[in-house]
C-alpha cells in the first residue's frame, strides 16, 4: 500500500535519512521554524520524546545535511533546493499518509535488526 501512495523518489529519501519517527518529526519541527537553533533538550520538550534520541536523531539529520548544526545548536537548512524540496513532500506525505510512511519506517531493516539484536544474551552482561 506505501508502494502506491508515496513515490519511489520520495520512499528511497526516508529509506536512507529516517530511521525514526522522533527524527523525523525533529526534522519537520526544525523545517517549520527554520530561523531557530534548537538543542535537543528544546526539540525533545516540543516532542514529547527522550531527549538522547532526539540528540541522536538530530546528530543523523546533520551529517546527512538535511539540517546544520554549530556546537549543540541545530537549524533547519538543507544542502540543496532539490533536498528541501524533498523534505517539503516528505512533511506533507507524513501529514496526509501518516500511516503508511510511519509502517515505511517502521519496517526499515536495520529497525528490525536492531530490535532483534535487543534480545541477544551477550557474555559481557
Amino acid at each position: 500500500m506505501a508502494d502506491e501512495i508515496i513515490p519511489g523518489d520520495l520512499r528511497a529519501f526516508i529509506l536512507k535519512h529516517i530511521d525514526s519517527i522522533t527524527q523525523l518529526e525533529a526534522l519537520i519541527l526544525l523545517r517549520a521554524h527554520p530561523a531557530t537553533d534548537w538543542d535537543a533538550k528544546q526539540a525533545a520538550a516540543r516532542l514529547y520524546a527522550g531527549e538522547q534520541e532526539v540528540a541522536e536523531g538530530l546528530a543523523r539529520l546533520c551529517a546527512d545535511g538535511l539540517v546544520t548544526c554549530t556546537g549543540e545548536l541545530y537549524r533547519y537548512h538543507c544542502e540543496t533546493p532539490d533536498i528541501r524540496a524533498m523534505v517539503d513532500r516528505l512533511a506533507e506525505a507524513y501529514a496526509r499518509h501518516l500511516i503508511p510512511v510511519t509502517n515505511m519506517i517502521h519496517a526499515k531493516p536495520g529497525r528490525i535488526r536492531q530490535f532483534a539484536n535487543a534480545f541477544k544474551f551477550r557474555k559481557d552482561r
